[in-house]
């Protein structure tokens, strides 16, 4: 603005000047005329500079005029813009404050949300605690479900065979009683007939002294006496059918079964019926297997009422029991049968011919008679007279140590160092040191087959 007054002063002094000049320029051309041009010429070139001067001053101050007015036209729109701004600033400012109380509802919305979250996660983590104590409860209920049907189904077959056998049983007992009627109806024949005998007999010892008609009647008594003993022998026969049709109904060893080996139910006294594994491969018919340890899939680490009951699979290993093979062996003499196989398959075997164990009382006492075997040498005869040992029943020797527990196994230790029939881990056999991989033990009445 200072700059566009101060041209227009410079110029009225521009202007002055040459109206000055021209008016002096006239008076000297008014003398000379012939000066007239050059006074013009000089005039023109002088004042030129200052018309394109003003000209462009001219311009210019038009040129400030309207800036000036385009200024004063944005000033007003400034001043509009200014004033919205304010509005806006004073809108923003009450929205701020807005804002703030609603960081602050926020804030104390979020610290509410946080302690309710929290509040959820102990929920849930006491939710999820329950459901894992549920699912534990769910398992536990199941598996005894399904062991309760399990029980269930062996409780019901197993009533089952007991019926069955309570009928087998009364059967037994009645064709028994109805066999014992006969042989004791059989027996007071026999009875009557060796009466019959003896008379014929006294009869024959008079006759002997008469004369030769009383010996045609010694003929006929002794025709009579051949028919007696005739029906005598037949009777007696008779009676040991009978006796064998006992033995087939009430076993009390494999015998009966020589020519069909597996399990069958033998009826002991003190115990009654009990299966048993009968075997006629190895040494012959009528053999009960009271050890065998043959797959290793059963533990002999077992305690003395284990021992006691037996334990195992017929079809793998097992141990009969302690109080079976003494109820057994106490009816008769017994003989014992032991085969082996090493690890490179060598077979051996051994024979006791009066294998017996005592009671319980006796600690189940080894008593085994004569030896006698192929190859292996007399090595059970330590353990004669020697009373069963388990891991909780020492009865061995040994004062430093419990055999039971150093071989894994219940047998009739003397002191802890030859193998025993029932241990799994290697030891001295023999003249060799290492692992029997099979193992049997058997027994069958003396002389049984003989008969």
């Amino acid at each position: 603005m200072c700059r566009i007054t101060f041209n227009g002063v410079f110029l009225l002094m521009v202007l002055q000047i040459f109206l000055v000049a021209t008016t002096t320029g006239d008076e000297t051309c008014e003398s000379d005329r012939k000066m007239e041009e050059q006074c013009r010429l000089h005039n023109y070139k002088t004042v030129k500079p200052l018309l394109d001067y003003f000209r462009q001053v001219r311009n210019e101050i038009e040129q400030s005029e309207t800036k000036e007015k385009q200024i004063s036209e944005l000033n007003s729109d400034l001043m509009e813009k200014y004033h919205e701004i304010v509005r806006i600033h004073e809108t923003f400012k009450k929205e701020a404050d807005l804002l703030n109380e609603y960081k602050n509802k926020v804030i104390k919305g979020e610290n509410d949300l946080q302690l309710c979250q929290n509040k959820v996660d102990k929920s849930e983590s006491e939710i999820n605690s329950l459901k894992e104590q549920l699912t534990d409860k769910s398992t536990n209920l199941e598996n005894c479900q399904v062991q309760l049907k399990s029980l269930n189904s062996r409780l019901i077959e197993k009533d089952e065979n007991i019926k069955r056998l309570s009928e087998n049983i009364k059967n037994n007992t009645e064709h028994q009683k109805t066999l014992e009627l006969e042989l004791e109806k059989s027996n007071s024949i026999l009875v009557k007939h060796e009466k019959d005998i003896q008379l014929c007999r006294s009869e024959m010892n008079k006759l002997n002294t008469t004369s030769e008609n009383i010996r045609e009647e010694q003929k006929k008594i002794q025709l009579k006496l051949k028919e007696s003993e005739t029906k005598l022998i037949d009777k007696v026969k008779e009676n040991q059918l009978c006796q064998s049709e006992l033995d087939i109904l009430s076993p009390t060893t494999c015998i009966p079964f020589g020519n069909n080996p597996g399990v069958h139910q033998l009826n002991v006294s003190g115990i009654g019926l009990f299966n048993v594994l009968c075997d006629s491969q190895l040494a012959g018919p009528g053999w009960i297997v009271i050890q065998q340890r043959v797959g290793g899939n059963e533990s002999f680490d077992r305690d003395w009422a284990t021992y006691r009951k037996g334990f195992g699979s017929f079809e793998s290993d097992f141990f009969l029991g302690l109080e079976k093979i003494h109820r057994i062996t106490s009816l008769q003499r017994f003989e014992l049968y032991i085969h082996l196989v090493e690890m490179d398959g060598r077979t051996l075997n051994a024979r006791y011919d009066d294998f017996k164990i005592s009671d319980e009382d006796n600690g189940y006492a080894l008593s085994l008679g004569k030896f006698n075997a192929t190859i292996i040498k007399d090595k059970m005869r330590v353990s004669e007279n020697m009373k069963f040992t388990t891991f909780d029943r020492d009865n061995d020797n040994d004062d430093d140590a419990n055999c039971a527990v150093k071989f894994e196994s219940g047998w009739w230790y003397d002191y802890c160092f030859y193998c025993h029939y029932n241990t799994p881990i290697p030891c001295l056999w023999d003249d060799w040191y290492g692992i029997l991989n099979e193992v049997k033990m058997l027994i069958r009445p003396k002389g049984a087959m003989k008969k």
